[in-house]
């Protein structure tokens, strides 16, 4: 099960920064293009109440949450599917990840170099998209032309990778994305097996300053082009303010939000919600189509991924592969339910523990014991 992120941007756009923000890992992210050379990684917590209120509740002695992995990818230029600047290496570290997390400016700053000399979000997004795009079509192409052969010598898989490819390498020549083509699920499961950069889910990350020249503050037409696309497209994003976020990368709780008030004075913290690090890291965990799952008690509280619409066996996989195969039984609770119930043994007397089998399909924030 893939959760590996990678951020991925022109340089100096705050990618290493944001990085840094997230893990609390030293990276170097000095003001020129092709600093961060080789990926770093770096395993971030997914921000969950549910489990800290679930720990509590059972009064656990660990409590451990769910993570997602996030990779710093050397900065990306034009021509990076010809070998341009470190392009191989960007394409090479890009294809092993499961998503991507497009990293965009939208505030001008004379002080730090865009390698367009312009701020234009939609246009570094186009440049990049591009550069996936005829990377992909390098790909496709190569892998059409091989299977020509494996088609004559009668192999049926061949001939869906071949319709699929096909599919796909029309909407590259157009100048769009692999994952926007319409493929069965036979077809789907053939184009997986090339690892094409632009099937990959993005979310877009949009790199604010506070104090600054923001294109969205500005009304700026910029920013109206960059909504339309999204609209369009029907893209994800989250907005960040990057460098303040690594400034508090090592603030908790109370501190955090005292210190969060002083750096952006203007800003209304309580209609934000979260910070844009979790809100980042939320959306990263979404897009990759992952929930999560409980088990709680004395010893241990903990978070467990699995993807969306996984059965209560494939669930138990997260803990043992033995789970699936000797799978019995669960007892399943919504999270909610068991804290208002005060313990599992009041649940059960008010009905709210239910007794699922193989064939249940796991909600997000489910409670569960297995039973093998």
């Amino acid at each position: 099960m893939g959760t590996s992120i990678g951020i991925v941007g022109l340089p100096n756009v705050g990618k290493s920064t944001l990085f840094n923000a997230l893990t609390r890992k030293a990276v170097p992210c000095e003001n020129y293009p092709f600093c961060t050379i080789d990926p770093s990684v770096g395993v971030v917590a997914v921000p969950d109440d549910r489990l800290w209120k679930l720990s509590e509740f059972s009064k656990s002695a660990k409590t451990i949450p769910a993570a997602v992995e996030f990779v710093d990818i050397a900065g990306l230029v034009k021509g990076a599917s010809a070998g341009e600047g470190l392009g191989n290496k960007f394409l090479t570290n890009i294809r092993e990840t499961d998503a991507i997390a497009e990293v965009v400016r939208i505030f001008e700053d004379d002080n730090i170099i865009h390698v367009a000399n312009t701020v234009d979000p939609l246009s570094d997004i186009e440049t990049i998209n591009l550069e996936l795009i005829l990377a992909d079509l390098q790909s496709a192409s190569k892998r059409l032309q091989s299977l020509v052969s494996e088609m004559k010598k009668g192999s049926k898989t061949a001939v869906i990778e071949n319709s699929a490819l096909t599919k796909i390498k029309k909407l590259l020549d157009e100048g769009r994305l692999a994952r926007e083509a319409e493929l069965d699920e036979f077809e789907l499961v053939e184009a997986k097996k090339l690892c094409l950069i632009s099937m990959k889910p993005i979310l877009y990350v949009l790199n604010k300053k506070s104090g600054g020249k923001n294109l969205d503050e500005m009304n700026d037409p910029r920013w109206a082009k960059l909504q339309q696309f999204f609209k369009e497209t029907d893209s994800k994003y989250v907005m960040v303010d990057a460098g303040i976020e690594n400034e508090l990368k090592d603030f908790e709780g109370a501190e955090k939000t005292e210190m969060r008030q002083a750096l952006q004075p203007e800003v209304n913290h309580g209609s934000l919600g979260d910070d844009g690090i979790n809100d980042l890291i939320k959306a990263g965990y979404d897009l990759l189509g992952l929930q999560t799952y409980f088990t709680t008690g004395e010893d241990e509280s903990r978070a467990w991924t699995i993807r969306s619409g996984a059965t209560a066996p494939e669930a138990g996989t997260a803990i043992h592969m033995d789970f699936k195969e000797k799978f019995v039984r669960a007892e399943v609770i919504p999270w909610s339910k068991l804290i208002e119930a005060g313990s599992y043994g009041l649940a059960r007397e008010k009905g709210l523990l239910r007794t699922e089998g193989k064939d249940y399909i796991v909600k997000d924030g489910d409670v569960i014991e297995f039973k093998i």
